[in-house]
């Protein structure tokens, strides 16, 4: 294609060159240029694609945009632009032939949620007949097919390409996690989304925003791109987000009045049972996922694909015929006869971890015994506090290892542990180990959760990244134990 027609409605300015050269392809990686390619110098959150302008010229770009003054530009074309990441997103939208403009796309955002939230929508939007592809923290998927995702929204780059992947499929819906990060970094620039869905908003991600109010603003704009927001009343920042938005406004809750509001609710160690009455018309909704917060994540999901047009009846069969979320609270000993059972949940913020807790704790007729850690290089004025949740909302509480990256694994236990005043805890920094040792002190009608990973496969130490999946390791330790 062109560089002229994958330019078009962008300002921009031809400092070397020609914008009639043919690209072949399109990359913001140095180390996958190939000749004919154009690249995107990005300033990342680690490092400067500027400064790699020089190694994708000497492997074959043809052509590059940038954003900042420069000296000694390479011998290609050379396209000035005001920002990199939000032309990166334009361009590869044209590149791709605009799929975005091809699909319906629903997005979903907060803290805590938007896995579960995207897996019902998909399920729910398949009872009701569309191929349906999903962008998230689990994997990207494109009907059945599942495609490894290394991020929860990925760069535009590799949005609008999976998108053409989608176009190409007959897909209908998109449906999407719509991280923070990727807001703020316009990742998400330029697509106009048919639903957007508020779940909730607690601390996480304050290594990347420094302050609860920039975490705040980045999440806020994903809905001054939205036909429709669907918002979580119940939650405090959800009134907060219903007032500084304008549109088409909806609301759930379970407590606060709205527009879908769940009622005569049951709770259950394998789901939740309630009503919903929309429009007149009223479903009894059994579903096999426990937890309070899951009826808000599935009453957020209900509103987006009611407002598609889709009956009370789909929706409540997708619900129904939902069997849960890999590593969202899944029961991983359902079919041994251990007299307790372990639950993995990927809870890794305060409020995550609070939430698992309570709904574990609702079901347990024993102990409940935690199993849980923080993550190494990202928000450290986390770690006390969910020291202090653990400990209090368990009976024993194994503090251990998540992803430690960089940092000492022992200095971050440390971390959590100033914020608990309990002595219920032990600490076993190893976390094969820890999880172990939660087995082996477990008793008849106890309730083990491993909480932080979830559905990872991996952890992350400081110079390498091992294979470690905790169901694995649960179903290993069986065999060893009894």
């Amino acid at each position: 294609m062109k560089l002229k027609e994958m330019l078009k409605d962008l300002n921009y300015e031809i400092v070397k060159g020609t914008d009639e050269v043919n690209i072949n392809n399109i990359q913001y990686d140095s180390r996958s240029i190939e000749k004919g390619d154009l690249f995107f110098a990005i300033q990342g959150y680690n490092t400067d694609g500027h400064k790699y302008i020089p190694t994708a010229y000497e492997k074959g770009a043809i052509a590059i945009i940038y954003d900042k003054d420069m000296d000694n530009l390479p011998e290609c074309t050379m396209v000035k632009v005001k920002n990199s990441r939000k032309a990166m997103a334009k361009v590869s939208s044209n590149f791709y032939g605009n799929p975005k403009d091809k699909l319906k796309i629903i997005g979903v955002t907060g803290t805590n949620g938007k896995t579960t939230s995207t897996f019902m929508i998909k399920s729910i939007l398949e009872e009701a007949g569309f191929k349906v592809g999903l962008l998230g923290t689990i994997a990207n998927y494109i009907g059945d097919e599942k495609i490894h995702s290394d991020r929860t929204t990925p760069e535009s780059l590799e949005i609008h390409k999976l998108f053409k992947h989608m176009v190409d499929e007959a897909v209908d819906y998109c449906v999407m996690e719509v991280s923070s990060h990727s807001l703020y970094l316009d990742r998400v620039y330029g697509i106009n989304f048919s639903q957007s869905i508020f779940t909730n908003l607690t601390q996480d991600h304050l290594d990347f925003h420094k302050t609860f109010e920039n975490y705040y603003q980045a999440k806020l704009l994903l809905f001054k791109n939205s036909k429709n927001s669907i918002i979580n009343i119940d939650d405090e920042y959800g009134k907060r987000v219903y007032d500084d938005i304008e549109g088409n406004k909806l609301t759930y809750s379970i407590e606060e009045k709205s527009n879908l509001k769940a009622e005569n609710i049951k709770m259950h160690s394998t789901g939740v049972e309630f009503s919903i009455n929309y429009e007149g018309k009223e479903a009894e909704i059994n579903m096999h996922i426990p937890g309070r917060y899951n009826i808000q994540n599935a009453l957020g999901s209900a509103l987006a694909c009611l407002n598609e047009g889709i009956s009370l009846e789909v929706v409540k069969r997708g619900f129904e015929n939902m069997s849960g979320v890999p590593g969202r609270c899944e029961i991983v000993t359902k079919k041994y006869n251990l007299g307790y059972e372990i639950i993995v949940d990927y809870a890794h913020t305060p409020d995550g971890l609070e939430n698992i807790l309570k709904t574990a704790r609702e079901f347990t007729k024993g102990r409940l015994i935690s199993v849980f850690g923080c993550g190494g290089d990202r928000d450290r004025t986390k770690r006390p506090i969910m020291g202090k949740i653990g400990t209090e909302l368990s009976d024993i509480a194994v503090i251990t290892s998540d992803n430690p990256r960089s940092e000492e694994p022992l200095d971050i236990i440390e971390d959590i542990k100033s914020g608990i005043k309990n002595n219920n805890y032990i600490v076993v920094e190893n976390r094969r180990e820890a999880i172990k040792k939660a087995m082996e002190i477990a008793r008849q009608y106890d309730v083990i959760v491993v909480a932080g990973k979830g559905h990872e496969d991996y952890q992350i130490l400081k110079d390498k990244t091992i294979h470690f999946d905790e169901r694995e390791i649960i179903k290993e330790l069986i065999e060893e134990l009894y």
